[in-house]
């Protein structure tokens, strides 16, 4: 344990954010797709969408860490 916290449980956390960035761009990239995007349209979704989604994930990583580690 470091600081108290058990580093399995850190590296989870971590997994929420790399989650949301991946599959945000992926769907980004399947959303221009579907709109009869070009490449850099797709390029752009998913650089947008992984940015969301990725921070999307911090912010449940947070508030799972306070609400489950005090």
């Amino acid at each position: 344990m470091v600081d108290g916290v058990d580093p399995a449980l850190a590296e989870r956390g971590r997994m929420f954010v790399i989650g949301g960035l991946v599959l945000g761009a992926i769907g980004g990239g399947f959303t221009a797709r579907r709109r009869g995007g070009k490449p850099a349209d797709m390029a752009q979704y998913a650089a947008g969408y992984g940015i969301a989604f990725g921070i999307l994930g911090l912010f449940l990583t947070l508030i799972l860490d306070r609400l489950l580690l005090g």
